[in-house]
């Protein structure tokens, strides 16, 4: 038995080493016959001896059609966005702000950005344990039997010195070869096709079925290595000792010391990336030193170590056919451009936006124009220009409607606001639809319900605002067309799960206009429960950190409004949660109540983030200048000159980190 046990884990051995010569290193070492010949070998052996199985074994590549359901996971570490730039000039503030806080020598890496889907691998004991989607940034879907099917993936590790346990992130992608062969085979059976390879391998990484997975021959770039034991400091040195391990690491990564060698990197790979077998839509660029990173810290959406320098968008040329107007979950009236189907940027266009009215006035859009388009940071292409030299026959000239398409209302533009809005709330359907899907959304309550279910409920009269969907009963649902009990048990099972998420997301969730994730955290925290934030003062609200005159208003207006405040209490009564969780509560004391701290410098202790958080934590505010106001400047290594001088002049107490942790 112990014979078999070798043979089997030198085969298994054998076939990952011949599958990364094949898919990472692109230097097959022998036939795929040969190849073939020892896979049946060792599925013999496990079929044979099934004690010996092993869930990460090469022969489990092709996936099994027993995946039904994807367990949701808590990420170890948040899975933030990057901050994205658009020219070398924002570049340079990027590299000028970094060089400002560290005031020491740095490192920039930069490396292609793949134009795919997140994924956050774990491994233990050199297995792949985990493989969890981005999801919403905190929590992910563990979708590991469909990742096992990536070849390029490694299932077990070569070498041996790797960390016990460590996580590496990285992009899933559908090469371009594989994604026009999927479009053409399902162009031949009548089905939809794909807009772009990054929307297939999202698509293909949440079926069901990891047979299907393992035939659409997914492929993987990582590029982040995270962990409490890494080999190195340096975040280029861990990806190259990464590689060693049997990762796939681009080999267009380089470490620059100078701007100038950061943008020689940018301009040569905004030509050469059209070659490449996969979709790329910019630049990364990284400090390099992890300890430099953890001082430089993070906002709440992004690194600050970290940028995304996307490349300049392409831009096409297509005739205006018509004009539709939207209707936002604020409100909000979008013009979108039907045109005549264009291609661009590897994605078939058919509509565009064309902003506002004043945009429409600017461009003196005609009927028939034929429109430049482009599709740059956003997702959704929008209207650059009209080429009037080609206007040979113009149709009417594009208007800016009056009244509301949806409910009729005659609409409002705020002063010094380019935007028009239906005034309505409360009796405009695409409103009260958007409100309801926004609520339901994963960065919300993360409910099993998507833009068609919310539409069915509202149109049979389930569920006119988010309260109704916590009353819906299963015989309710059952009376819908195309509705099962087992879909039905899944969307009453989370709703009864969205019960659990916190009063932040809870807050962000309400849709309160100009309140999203960032401000809906930070004022749950300056009012710990929804009663003290309903009854809060205009006074009390600017003095949050980060809220202004706009948000505060905003917040003022939405709970002046009764049935809002209705809403609240019927949510409150179907559990869901309205104040922090008694253990952040625990840790918060008033002993920095009414002082004002600027953080300068590289500390040993903490990072300025948290720092940040143990102010907040015990009743203190955050600044990011130095005025008569600031109370404390809380000081690390390399603090900058210009804050030590300011500091000194106006007098104010400079603390080091082991003062102020003594204070608190």
């Amino acid at each position: 038995m112990e014979e078999v046990k070798k043979k089997i884990e030198t085969l298994r051995n054998e076939i990952e080493n011949y599958n990364r010569q094949y898919y990472d290193l692109f230097q097959p070492v022998i036939s795929d016959f040969e190849f073939d010949q020892k896979l049946k070998e060792l599925e013999k052996l496990e079929r044979e001896y099934p004690h010996y199985a092993d869930p990460n074994s090469p022969t489990q590549r092709v996936g099994s059609d027993l995946s039904k359901n994807f367990v949701q996971v808590e990420h170890l570490y948040p899975m933030l966005s990057l901050s994205n730039t658009y020219s070398e000039g924002e570049i340079t503030d990027f590299y000028n702000r970094v060089k400002k806080a560290l005031n020491e020598e740095f490192e920039i890496v930069c490396e292609l950005k793949y134009d795919g889907t997140s994924i956050s691998l774990i491994y233990e004991n050199g297995s792949l344990v985990r493989a969890i989607t981005r999801g919403d940034g905190t929590r992910g879907d563990d979708v590991i039997a469909n990742v096992r099917t990536i070849q390029s993936i490694p299932l077990k590790l070569s070498e041996s010195d790797y960390p016990d346990f460590f996580e590496i992130r990285g992009e899933i992608l559908l090469p371009w070869a594989a994604f026009d062969k999927l479009n053409e085979e399902r162009e031949e059976a009548g089905e939809p096709l794909f807009a772009n390879p990054r929307n297939a391998a999202a698509g293909t990484l949440k079926t069901q079925n990891p047979q299907i997975v393992a035939q659409r021959k997914l492929d993987s770039y990582l590029y982040y290595l995270l962990g409490e034991k890494l080999p190195c400091d340096g975040h280029f040195e861990n990806l190259e000792k990464a590689k060693t391990w049997g990762f796939k690491i681009s080999t267009a990564i380089k470490k620059c010391k100078t701007l100038e060698e950061v943008f020689e990197y940018i301009r040569f790979w905004d030509k050469e990336r059209k070659s490449l077998p996969v979709a790329t839509d910019g630049i990364v660029l990284k400090v390099n030193s992890s300890k430099q990173q953890l001082n430089l810290g993070w906002t709440s959406k992004s690194p600050r170590w970290a940028i995304a320098y996307k490349f300049q968008a392409e831009s096409a040329e297509t005739r205006l056919l018509s004009v539709d107007f939207q209707v936002g979950r604020v409100g909000t009236i979008t013009p979108v451009a039907n045109l005549e189907p264009v291609l661009l940027s590897g994605t078939i266009v058919k509509r565009a936006s064309l902003h506002n009215e004043d945009i429409i006035n600017k461009f003196d859009v005609h009927i028939g124009d034929l429109c430049s388009v482009e599709k740059g940071g956003e997702i959704i292409p929008k209207i650059t220009g009209v080429n009037k030299a080609f206007r040979t026959q113009a149709g009417e000239k594009v208007k800016f409607i009056e009244y509301c398409p949806a409910c009729g209302a005659k609409l409002i533009r705020p002063e010094g606001e380019a935007a028009h809005y239906c005034p309505n709330h409360f009796d405009c359907a695409p409103q009260i639809k958007g409100m309801m899907e926004h609520f339901v959304s994963r960065k919300a309550m993360n409910i099993n319900a998507g833009e068609e279910t919310i539409s069915l409920f509202y149109d049979a009269g389930l569920a006119k605002n988010v309260a109704d969907l916590y009353v819906i009963q299963m015989e309710d649902i059952l009376k819908l067309d195309r509705w099962g009990e087992k879909s039905a048990a899944n969307f009453l099972e989370s709703l009864e799960i969205s019960k659990q998420v916190p009063y932040d997301r809870v807050l962000y969730a309400l849709g309160i206009r100009f309140a999203g994730e960032t401000v809906a955290k930070r004022l749950v925290k300056a009012f710990p429960t929804i009663e003290e934030l309903m009854n809060a003062g205009y006074e009390q609200l600017i003095a949050v950190d980060e809220i202004g005159e706009v948000i505060a208003r905003s917040v003022l207006d939405y709970f002046s409004i009764e049935s809002n405040c209705e809403l609240v209490r019927r949510l409150k009564e179907q559990g869901l949660q309205f104040a922090l969780g008694e253990k952040v509560l625990a840790g918060r004391t008033d002993v920095l109540k009414g002082k004002t701290f600027v953080i300068s410098g590289v500390f040993t202790e903490h990072s300025r983030d948290e720092y940040k958080e143990l102010i907040e934590k015990n009743g203190g505010k955050n600044t990011g200048s130095i005025s008569a106001k600031t109370d404390f400047v809380l000081a690390g290594e390399n603090m900058g000159p210009a804050k030590l001088e300011k500091a000194q002049k106006l007098g104010i107490k400079i603390i080091s980190e082991f003062e102020f942790l003594a204070m608190i």
